[in-house]
């Protein structure tokens, strides 16, 4: 199969203002993403999100990987510091949202399960995502095909997910990532939002530096996530795709918040003599 060139810079606006705060690597990714009822996703997000639609649909997103290369600006890598604690499974349960008072489009985790316990504590504090340690294995069976397996840890819902997946390698029609395709829904997004300690939302400017999509293959055994939060998932195959890296460039969070409204000046007047 013809490979294709990795795109280093691919961002249609400019970099978000101020310096990014983290980065960290995703690798070997699956993608596995099923239409839901718009109502249900959007009776669970905060105030200032509505739920993004696809040909009028919600979509939610359940993606295995593992991450390595983090690093926090104001510290040194921590991967340098602490080699091998930093490369970890890593498991999140996603949807896709907009900014209801910019229209501005993200990611919205509803949940984050990681194999370290030190990202967990990170991602709680610098990002409150809701991040949870779990008992996780992924074991690479060749060169695109992996299985993994997640129970979360300290929990009264272990929230089992396994499988296994493969990537079936690069095609010009992923590669390509056009708009108005569903790919280009699912993974054109350069905002993260999440739910503060308030319960009030908050947004991460993303800038990522992705490899092309692939198709895939996946058998997913048990997975528990998507009713961890009360949603049942239909009974249909995922839309399923890989992707062998991806870097992602984060900035510090800030509120979303109604748009200043307009105000007319008052303006003092001195009465004529």
């Amino acid at each position: 199969m013809q490979e294709f060139l990795v795109r280093t810079s691919h961002k249609p606006r400019p970099l978000p203002s101020g310096r990014w705060a983290m980065t960290q690597r995703w690798n070997d990714l699956l993608y596995a993403h099923w239409p839901v009822e718009t109502a249900e996703v959007a009776a669970r997000l905060p105030e200032g999100l509505d739920a993004d639609t696809f040909e009028g649909t919600a979509w939610l997103g359940i993606a295995p990987f593992w991450m390595d290369r983090i690093k926090l600006r104001a510290v040194s890598s921590l991967s340098a510091t602490m080699p091998g604690l930093l490369s970890f499974p890593v498991l999140n349960l996603r949807t896709y949202v907009r900014d209801r008072y910019t229209g501005t489009p993200g990611i919205y985790f509803f949940s984050l399960d990681a194999g370290s316990l030190l990202a967990v504590t990170v991602a709680r504090v610098f990002y409150q995502v809701p991040c949870n340690w779990a008992e996780m294995r992924l074991e690479q069976r060749a060169e695109r095909e992996f299985s993994f397996y997640s129970r979360r840890r300290l929990s009264g819902q272990p929230a089992i997910f396994k499988a296994r997946y493969r990537g079936l390698g690069p095609t010009r029609n992923l590669a390509e990532n056009r708009a108005g395709t569903l790919e280009h829904f699912l993974t054109e997004r350069y905002s993260l939002f999440s739910r503060n300690r308030a319960g009030q939302a908050v947004r991460a400017n993303l800038h990522p530096v992705p490899w092309p999509l692939e198709d895939a293959e996946a058998e997913i055994e048990e997975n528990g996530l998507a009713e961890a939060i009360g949603i049942r998932l239909p009974r249909r195959e995922p839309v399923l795709h890989y992707s062998r890296r991806l870097a992602l460039y984060i900035w510090h969070q800030e509120s979303v918040r109604p748009l200043l409204a307009v105000r007319p000046a008052t303006v003092a007047v001195s009465p004529s003599v």
